[in-house]
């Protein structure tokens, strides 16, 4: 009787037909009734070795051909390194099997003469082709130079010699299959990583995926150094500095500067750089710049050019850029626009849509209070593009100082942030009560330190100065600490960076404030609690297809409202501020200064702060270079009124309520007519479009009057 056959799929690599013919032998030993045959399939990922994975398509590289390969019955089951294997599998294919686990950890192969990697010198070159690898050995080493190598097993070790590396990182599974046990230099631990369930930061900036067909190129003698572009660059991939002449040496031929602008800069120079590999290719940044040249209106002071010429030149500025020291705070306020953007983005490159409406502001909130921030976010776009892994965009200043950020679910993200603030306030709370009582230390350590302790106990720390004296002050308290022989020492010295003020901010979408999760926001603004919660409002629902909600407004089409929405849009912004003691704004990137205004005064704000800032999004079936147009329309229109609710002012004796946008100046049809999800509901149903627009244009201006009679109402109504 003839033996059944059996056809495994395997690439032709030495590794992945040793792992065939290890599955193809224990196949045999179980089954002798099967005839088991390895048919060799060449994959994209075999075809380009020139090429940093990630940047031509990361997992499924290796997989797809013989996927297709199985589906056309060609072969009957695949073998692949886990690594390779995508989390979705195409319909009919399922993973069925997963052998017993080899050696999981890493190896590091090293140049003759080092005896570990730790032992590496400054700047050393290491080759891999993994980003988690590059991630994990920056998070410890971040001045080594990561590069990367493609090839076989072979070809990646002979590359330490060939291409002058300093080291090689390698699975050791591979190297104990293929028989280079031998070769093996130093064994990695199975994670760098933090065993505590942390997350290095700052791994987005290693992606370099370079989709911009066109980038922009700053003419710096048109710039007039506002920062629109910084502003509404949805990647972080525009920056500013201000800086001195010395700190040009060594700087690329190409790099670009000209004198600063501004009191007190006569003697700075300034640039404007481009992240062109990280930049995505909106034009956002172009369209909405308002330096023009007086020959060319259509020339400004940065304008869109072919990426691949680019790139060698721009790579190298980029990097020359990031190393220079960052603006001195002393020369900038950084409550302007601009002054906002020359202070270093904490959140960066994200995997955000092009043009993205939300990130803008994500971004600016890291940049205002990234170095002491707190951030829960609900799940939807930001929980995506914020937490996304292994190339993280929430990153941290020069000194280590950044974000913390954690993920939460829709319904109980609100009571997720309010357990951070309810934990650390109890944290702080305990660490005065240490200090007052370590402040009776008389040990040798101790001496001469109470002034300083006193100090950190009344500290203000309602400014950046403030914030940074207490930072020294703490430093200096840790440095006692480590010797301090009193009983109070260890703890203290645990708890003592609590002693700095921390902002902890709710981040989340229109989905988690208005809908699934608003019980839990009102609950947590309710108890007054120091809280900042910034709505990222699309009115779409955008993470999850687009369907009608309460945030979604009158007479637009979404999914389950096919045709429009027949009733209007919950007002989140008045429902908060009836309760009196929560500050509210409502921001539109129509407006930065009011932008960054709204969000210094929410975080300075000792009690509850909701901002809900209009976030444009391609849902609506809009041009997305040009958004910030329809974001105009919607406060011109009086649809989107710009506002502050300070409850500060009312003790003051003046209204609480500041209109920030004027009266309406354009119909609302204008702002309507502008995006798909109002304009297609005229094209199927015209009579019911009209009906519904007409309602949804009284709507918007019943609401503008509303608040412009709150904002006009005499400051001491309902005293006696």
């Amino acid at each position: 009787m003839a033996k059944q056959q059996l056809r495994i799929g395997t690439r032709a690599s030495q590794l992945a037909l040793w792992q065939a013919n290890w599955v193809k032998s224990e196949l045999e030993k179980r089954y002798p009734g099967i005839e088991v045959t390895l048919t060799k399939i060449k994959t994209q990922g075999d075809k380009i070795l020139d090429v940093p994975l990630a940047m031509v398509g990361g997992k499924g590289l290796f997989v797809k051909e013989i996927e297709e390969a199985m589906l056309r019955g060609e072969i009957d089951i695949a073998v692949h390194s886990m690594k390779d294997v995508p989390t979705i599998f195409p319909e009919g294919l399922a993973l069925r099997c997963i052998t017993e686990r080899e050696d999981c950890r890493d190896i590091v192969i090293l140049r003759p003469g080092v005896a570990s990697w730790k032992d590496l010198p400054q700047g050393a070159r290491i080759g891999t082709s993994a980003l988690r690898r590059k991630a994990q050995l920056l998070h410890l080493r971040p001045d080594l130079k990561m590069l990367d190598i493609r090839g076989n097993v072979e070809t990646r070790i002979r590359k330490l010699t060939e291409d002058n590396l300093d080291a090689v990182i390698l699975a050791a599974a591979g190297m104990h299959r293929l028989g280079f046990s031998g070769q093996i230099g130093e064994y990695l631990p199975v994670s760098a990583m933090p065993a505590d369930g942390t997350f290095p930061t700052g791994t987005a900036m290693f992606e370099k995926r370079n989709i911009a067909i066109e980038t922009p190129v700053w003419d710096e003698k048109l710039c007039i150094q506002c920062g629109i572009c910084s502003f509404v660059c949805p990647h972080a991939a525009i920056r500013m500095k201000i800086y001195d002449q010395a700190d040009l040496v060594e700087a690329p031929d190409t790099f670009k500067s000209c004198a600063a602008r501004g009191k007190d800069l006569e003697d700075k120079l300034f640039t404007l750089q481009v992240a062109v590999e990280d930049c995505t290719g909106c034009g956002a940044c172009v369209y909405n710049c308002p330096a023009k040249s007086k020959d060319d209106e259509n020339h400004k002071a940065i304008n869109m050019q072919p990426q691949p010429p680019l790139r060698e030149t721009e790579r190298a500025n980029f990097n020359f850029f990031l190393n220079m020291p960052d603006t001195d705070p002393a020369l900038f306020n950084s409550a302007t626009l601009k002054g906002s953007q020359l202070l270093p983005p904490m959140f960066e490159f994200s995997g955000a849509c092009a043009g993205c409406g939300e990130t803008p502001f994500v971004k600016l909130c890291s940049q205002l209070f990234g170095d002491r921030m707190i951030v829960a976010n609900a799940t939807g776009c930001s929980s995506i593009y914020g937490g996304n892994l292994p190339t993280t965009p929430w990153t941290k200043r020069k000194d280590g100082l950044g974000p913390a950020w954690s993920n939460s679910l829709f319904e109980d993200n609100a009571e997720f942030g309010f357990g951070f603030r309810l934990a650390i306030d109890k944290t702080a709370e305990y660490a005065k009560e240490l200090l007052v009582k370590n402040m009776a230390c008389g040990c040798a350590a101790c001496k001469g330190s109470g002034e300083l302790k006193q100090a950190i106990l009344d500290a203000d720390q309602g400014s950046q100065a403030g914030i940074e004296g207490q930072r020294a002050r703490v430093k200096q308290l840790k440095d006692i600490l480590e010797k301090c022989t009193h009983e109070t020492a260890p703890q203290l010295l645990a708890d003592a960076d609590y002693l700095v003020v921390k902002s902890v901010w709710i981040h989340g979408g229109d989905g988690w404030a208005y809908d699934i999760g608003y019980g839990g926001l009102d609950h947590v603004l309710a108890s007054g609690a120091n809280v900042n919660a910034l709505v990222l409002d699309t009115e779409v629902y955008s993470n999850t297809g687009g369907q009608a909600s309460k945030a979604t407004p009158m007479a637009a089409v979404a999914q389950f409202a096919a045709g429009g929405k027949p009733m209007p849009k919950k007002d989140l912004s008045m429902i908060a501020m009836t309760y009196g003691n929560i500050y509210v704004a409502r921001v539109s990137l129509a407006n930065p200064a009011q932008v960054v205004k709204a969000m210094l005064e929410a975080d300075s704000y000792d009690g509850p702060s909701l901002i809900i800032a209009y976030s444009h999004c391609i849902a609506h079936g809009i041009n997305m270079t040009t958004a910030v147009d329809n974001c105009k329309r919607a406060v011109n229109s009086g649809y989107w009124p710009l506002f502050r609710f300070d409850p500060r002012l009312a003790e003051q004796g003046k209204n609480p309520l500041q209109l920030d946008s004027k009266a309406p100046s354009i119909d609302f049809d204008e702002f309507a007519n502008s995006e798909n999800r109002f304009r297609v509901l005229k094209k199927n149903n015209p009579e019911h479009a009209d009906q519904l627009l007409k309602a949804s244009a009284k709507d918007a201006a019943t609401r503008y009057d509303l608040y412009k009679k709150l904002a006009e109402m005499s400051a001491d109504c309902g005293k006696e």
